[in-house]
């Protein structure tokens, strides 16, 4: 019942276009099942960028590579952001490290991948597959040139190559995935010396040579025929366009593989202007899909420049705004309010110091648009495995902003880029991207704030995608994020984990001038759907003269209705409720808040679980306890005035 539910919803978001492409891949995939043969010869060249050892690099980053390589020898994977797993030597690439459930080896096509039972959590099996740790043995072969690197990583792939034959198994059944290891596999190719390195020495080396690109040619066959579109046509489209262009670029070894490439590039520089508004914010509304889908734009881009065939100013412009808006919403302590959907997904793992990603990818856009000093080592491997010259782009893009109304935030605070630096995002777009919007979360009009560097009002993230639909339904809900809910409801309403059938649409009624003197009114009609109708309006006003920030929101309907609003508090904050409000302290600063309106109720609630409330999730699988403070009242027209006063300590 719960299946028939799901695909019902899935059809009310579908066009009829998008219906007759389900129905012709359908086809394809049984297709496939019986006429999928082995790739034909390869002819004989590939691109191999004859690297010379490793990027320069201090002790202790080289120390923290070399032991994450001893780590994966011993056969402990980081998988997600923090998370080490023991996936065996040589891994069980078929089975969930975490529950231990082995998916059988049967037709990609005929597994059911979110069938817990008899697959486990094919994020899992998905993370250890998309070979991001292979790379690291690789890098490790780089820096010291023992052999005992590239035997362990020719006996990876060995193994792999044998467990995961084309079209069997969980590690078949994604586009994406196989996007993501092709070009794992091209850093890997590379940073070993491609066809003259030691992974193909000897006669077994020659099997392993002729076996791997067999599989790579089932890889890009698959992508090619199964390409995400219409409604899924979201990062995933990016990430197996871009997979296909390096793959087709880095082993242009069959007939196909010159009509691959073209199709790719040509839809890549499309989808880079479809994926990114103009003001540089990713259409899907989830800032961890934003660095994603740049990392794949970077690595095909930068493959593009080093086998001299370089992608458009158009396209490099793209990535030159997305860094914008990523720069712009990092306050002075590198964190990046947790907006939309996130999974720890990462195309590339480069460091072994686990530092930010967003920072890594302003430090490469650091690197390639102004020619920087690669401060980051993440970058450096990046630069070094795909070298070429810097790309045709504009050399005076605009560092930072604070409007981006066609994406749909806004930026207010005081002293920018400082040690007093106040920095608030109000959202204020549309609720994701394209028909379902899988990764957008019902927060219209939500804002987050951090003071000195310091989280203050957050957004808590995601925490998973296939845990009991309870956590999913909260951490994508309205009551996780700093706006109202009426009635209990989410402003948008939710067909499945990765649907939305009603979106809440939110307007700009009055634009600021400025950041620190912030004057905004926008609303939304997520709740016009109600019996009686209820439009829900927010004004934000900040003084950066008295560090004084005032929310006001307003509902109007006919009858009286449940009204809440939730302010979600960072852990690191002591929070405590006073007679007249609330206060909360952090290292650098203090916040005062006051609330004003009929008959409010104000309650502290921290980690609730029936309902959930009070969670904040900072990678994926995990999440804490924070402080939420919980305003309710009924009302049909009164207004809820919170006024917060910072002060720094």
């Amino acid at each position: 019942m719960a299946r028939m539910t799901w695909l019902v919803n899935r059809l009310r978001c579908m066009s009829v276009a998008e219906v007759g492409y389900r129905v012709q891949q359908a086809a394809v995939t049984r297709l496939g099942k019986r006429i999928d043969a082995g790739a034909p010869p390869p002819l004989p060249r590939a691109l191999t960028l004859r690297l010379q050892g490793a990027p320069a690099l201090d002790a202790a980053e080289r120390a923290a590579l070399l032991d994450d390589a001893e780590r994966i020898l011993a056969g402990h994977v980081l998988l997600f952001a923090d998370r080490r797993f023991d996936v065996g030597a040589p891994p069980a690439w078929n089975r969930d490290p975490d529950s231990g459930v082995t998916a059988p080896a049967v037709f990609a096509g005929d597994l059911q991948v979110t069938d817990r039972d008899k697959v486990g959590d094919i994020k899992h099996i998905w993370e250890l597959n998309r070979h991001l740790h292979l790379v690291r043995l690789a890098q490790a072969w780089a820096l010291t040139g023992e052999e005992r690197w590239a035997r362990a990583l020719a006996a990876q792939l060995r193994s792999w190559l044998d467990q995961c034959p084309p079209s069997t198994g969980p590690n078949w059944t994604s586009s994406l995935e196989l996007g993501i290891r092709l070009i794992n596999w091209s850093l890997a190719w590379q940073l070993c010396g491609g066809e003259a390195g030691p992974l193909f020495a000897g006669e077994e080396g020659e099997r392993l040579r002729a076996d791997w690109l067999a599989s790579i040619h089932a890889h890009c066959r698959s992508i090619a025929r199964h390409l995400s579109r219409h409604s899924s046509a979201n990062n995933h489209l990016i990430g197996e366009l871009a997979g296909l262009y390096v793959a087709s670029s880095t082993w242009p070894c069959w007939r196909a593989s010159h009509g691959w490439r073209e199709q790719a590039r040509r839809e890549l520089e499309t989808q880079a202007q479809a994926q990114f508004a103009r003001d540089g914010v990713n259409r899907e509304q989830a800032f961890a899909y934003h660095v994603f889908s740049s990392e794949f734009l970077f690595v095909a881009g930068l493959l593009g420049q080093a086998s001299g065939e370089p992608f458009s100013r158009n396209y490099w412009g793209v990535l030159q705004r997305a860094l914008r808006f990523l720069r712009s919403v990092m306050d002075v302590g590198g964190h990046v309010p947790m907006v939309g959907d996130a999974d720890d997904g990462a195309v590339f793992r480069l460091d072994a110091t686990g530092a930010s990603r967003a920072a890594q990818l302003l430090a490469l856009g650091d690197a390639v648009f102004g020619g920087g000093s690669h401060a980051h080592p993440g970058a450096r491997w990046l630069l070094h495995a795909l070298p070429g010259p810097r790309p045709d782009a504009d050399a005076h893009e605009t560092e930072t902003g604070w409007a981006f109304p066609d994406g749909g935030y806004l930026l207010f605070g005081a002293n920018f880029g400082t040690a007093r630096e106040i920095k608030g995002m109000l959202d204020c777009g549309p609720l994701g991207y394209l028909g379902i919007a899988a990764h957008g979360h019902a927060d219209a009009l939500a804002l987050t704030l951090s003071v000195a560097g310091e989280e203050c009002l957050v957004d808590p993230g995601t925490y998973s995608y296939w845990q009991a639909q309870k956590w999913r339904d909260y951490f994508r809900g309205t009551a996780a994020h700093n706006t109202v809910r009426i009635d209990g409801l989410d402003q948008s309403v939710s067909g499945g984990r990765f649907m939305w059938l009603k979106k809440a649409g939110a307007a700009i009624e009055r634009m600021p001038q400025s950041p620190h003197d912030f004057d905004f009114r926008g609303s939304h009609d997520g709740y016009q759907r109600l019996a009686d109708p209820v439009r829900h309006v927010r004004s934000v006003r900040f003084d950066g003269a008295s560090h004084t920030l005032v929310v006001r929101d307003e509902v109007a309907a006919r009858r009286p209705h449940e009204v809440e609003l939730f302010w979600h508090f960072a852990p690191e904050l002591n929070v405590r409720l006073t007679s007249t409000g609330l206060s909360a302290r952090g290292k650098g600063f203090t916040l005062q808040m006051q609330a004003v309106g009929a008959d409010l109720k104000l309650e502290l609630v921290r980690a609730a679980e029936h309902p959930p409330l009070g969670w904040i999730s900072r990678s994926y699988e995990a999440k804490e306890p924070c402080d939420v403070l919980r305003i309710t009242t009924v009302s049909s027209a009164v207004p809820v005035e919170c006024r917060f006063t910072i002060n720094f300590i």
